[in-house]
């Protein structure tokens, strides 16, 4: 049996409906078919979410690119910590040489 893929739009469409409280989650489930704990998790998406439609990110693509850029600014301070302490381990051996 394959699953059902439901679009965007569904799901929101489901989850503004459960937020409004205008019926129960078992009622919105049996309504379009779907069982009532996918509506209570695209409920909670949705709240979770909220908050980034107000954020200076236009669209899906540049918060992918936002999470791209802050995990090689990771990368990138991990490697500087890296270097920084092989530097420091040269410059102690290199003074008790002399």
């Amino acid at each position: 049996m394959a699953r059902k893929v439901h679009g965007e739009a569904f799901k929101a469409r489901v989850a503004l409906e459960s937020v409004r409280g205008d019926q129960t989650v078992n009622q919105i489930g049996s309504r379009y078919g779907i069982h009532p704990t996918l509506v209570n998790r695209w409920r909670q998406e949705l709240i979770d979410g909220a908050g980034s439609i107000f954020s200076p990110c236009q669209g899906p693509q540049e918060a992918s690119e936002a999470a791209d850029h802050d995990k090689l600014v990771a990368e990138l301070f991990a490697q500087i910590g890296k270097l920084k302490i092989e530097l420091e381990w040269l410059k102690k051996k290199h003074q008790s040489v002399d």
